[in-house]
């Protein structure tokens, strides 16, 4: 089986995997990382939304072979040891999250939003096309508004 070698929230890994394994059960099966979550399988509901060289990608629809040589950060190295990421601490004081599975891909995409668009409208943050089953987008908006008035 070969074996394909990235970063993971600063740390270098390798796994062995087939190439078509998607990166999300690379992720969560062989290193142990349950930060993004699986929904759909097929880029629909971006529950899983990490970020690959600094970039939104849905790691459930890329296989690991893509991922090889690659920096990759999931909502786990998101903070900066015990300092959360501003869009984080957005998230706790505008109470965004209700059952919170979705939280750890609508957390990232906004972060990957706030990084190319520093202080966006509400149709850029209608483009965020993560699910939240609970419906929690009007406190999803304000936490991304709130953490762009911080970064």
């Amino acid at each position: 089986m070969p074996s394909y070698s990235f970063t993971v929230n600063g740390r270098e890994v390798t796994v062995d995997a087939p190439a078509d394994l998607p990166t999300l059960w690379a992720l969560r099966d062989k290193l142990g990382i349950t930060g993004p979550k699986y929904g759909c399988g097929i880029d629909v509901c971006k529950a899983c939304t990490s970020h690959v060289d600094g970039e939104a990608f849905n790691p459930c629809v890329t296989p690991v072979s893509d991922v090889e040589g690659r920096e990759i950060t999931t909502i786990e190295g998101l903070a900066d040891g015990d300092q959360l990421h501003p869009v984080q601490e957005a998230w706790l004081e505008q109470d965004v999250a209700q059952c919170g599975y979705c939280q750890p891909g609508q957390i990232m995409a906004a972060v990957a939003l706030l990084n190319s668009t520093s202080d966006p409208t509400d149709e850029e943050i209608d483009e965020i096309e993560n699910v939240c089953r609970c419906g929690t987008y009007f406190r999803i908006r304000e936490a991304i508004k709130s953490a762009a008035s911080k970064m």
